[in-house]
């Protein structure tokens, strides 16, 4: 990157820059010495502290308080839900089969604690949005005297943006006498999640991807009579549901980033205008580059591309040698570069990989210029190495 020049940060699906609100917060729980379990004034006071980020991640999604459960991010969140075993009231309940969709998170493609034979990924059509047919015939021939369905599909795609018509695959799963779980980690604060409204019987949320600290995420439960068995047991906090002393200072910038995001659900629609700019420039660079995921519904801040002949780890170092981070697909394998999990369930024939943009409504328009200089740089430079002038 030039001396002087500002960096730029397009990959929020990845993780949100860490909101001044929610920094705050944290600071104001780190001068709480005492544990939330204690009864003296500093244990009440983190209690109070833990209490006041209950009610304000419930509130963005419509959900009572007590029907929040803290965990350590939404891989947890995730490995909590996907059980075979749950309670309902005093008495047990079983679950037989798990259904995903081919496209989902890596967490919610390990299944859980469900054996991997238990597991049946479902396609996605080639614009990235679950086939309901497919999912609708599953759910009819599950042998229900092994055990109910559970179901567990993403809201928002982490690559692609694509957005799944959740409510009308919770009428299905319900009608098929199934339990849905949504992964709603990508689609919290930027689109309405009501949990009240039909959306599903658990959420899986995220600190980081809205503005909150990395270390936080929550199940939220439309109703706490059916809850899964615990992953960690122990001293029996959370209600017994997620043992461990809570991370205070984590669970507070949750709770205030989850508070602006109520605040500024609004805004987040204005991203569509400057994603489609960022797609317009990158079919001016190249009119052949492909745009995952274009013909269906998308998060109003992604944008997931291929160019032909051009290799997307390749370009990401580029454009992080010129001070702009974004991504070739998610992050989350430390590091690690691999193909598409996503592009190969939509059927996308492409060896070069995809480059992700994602950004927030704080995003100022004048990145795109750097952007589209640099790209078309990038572009330029593979094109003359596949075709060398005068070969």
């Amino acid at each position: 990157m030039a001396s002087g020049m500002k960096a730029i940060y397009l990959d929020y699906n990845a993780s949100a820059p860490l909101l001044a609100e929610a920094r705050e917060a944290m600071l104001s729980a780190l001068s709480i010495h005492g544990n939330p379990s204690s009864v003296h004034a500093s244990g009440r006071a983190a209690k109070a502290s833990l209490q006041k980020a209950r009610r304000q991640v419930a509130a963005l999604v419509n959900a009572r308080p007590d029907h929040v459960v803290f965990t350590s991010g939404a891989t947890e969140a995730a490995a909590t839900l996907l059980s075979p075993r749950y309670s309902f009231g005093r008495s047990p309940l079983a679950f037989s089969k798990l259904y995903v969709s081919q496209a989902d998170h890596p967490c919610i493609l390990a299944g859980g604690r469900f054996a991997p034979e238990d597991v049946t990924r479902l396609p996605v059509s080639r614009t990235g949005l679950l086939d309901l047919d497919v999912l609708d015939d599953a759910l009819a021939g599950h042998d229900k005297g092994a055990g109910l369905p559970l179901v567990a599909i993403h809201w928002a795609n982490n690559e692609t943006g694509v957005i799944q018509p959740i409510a009308e695959i919770a009428t299905l799963v319900k009608s098929r006498g199934g339990v849905l779980v949504v992964d709603a980690v990508q689609a919290l604060g930027r689109v309405p999640v009501d949990i009240s409204d039909g959306c599903g019987d658990f959420l899986i949320v995220s600190s980081h991807k809205i503005g909150g600290p990395k270390g936080a995420g929550a199940i939220v439960a439309h109703s706490d009579l059916m809850m899964p068995m615990p992953l960690i047991s122990g001293g029996g906090q959370e209600r017994g549901h997620r043992s461990g002393t809570e991370a205070v200072a984590n669970i507070a910038g949750f709770g205030a980033a989850a508070e602006l995001a109520a605040q500024r659900l609004g805004e987040f629609p204005v991203c569509a205008d400057l994603r489609d700019r960022f797609e317009q420039a990158v079919l001016e660079v190249a009119a052949d580059a492909i745009i995952h995921g274009r013909d269906a519904p998308r998060l109003a801040n992604t944008l997931f591309f291929t160019i032909p002949g051009v290799k997307a780890e390749t370009a990401q170092i580029a454009f992080d040698l010129a001070g702009i981070a974004l991504s070739s697909g998610s992050a989350c394998s430390s590091g690690k570069v691999g193909k598409s999990h996503v592009l190969a369930a939509m059927g996308a024939q492409t060896d070069d990989g995809a480059i992700r943009v994602s950004f927030g409504p704080e995003t100022e328009e004048g990145v795109l210029v750097r952007f589209r200089d640099e790209l078309g740089a990038i572009v330029a430079r593979a094109r003359e190495k596949n075709h060398p002038a005068g070969a």
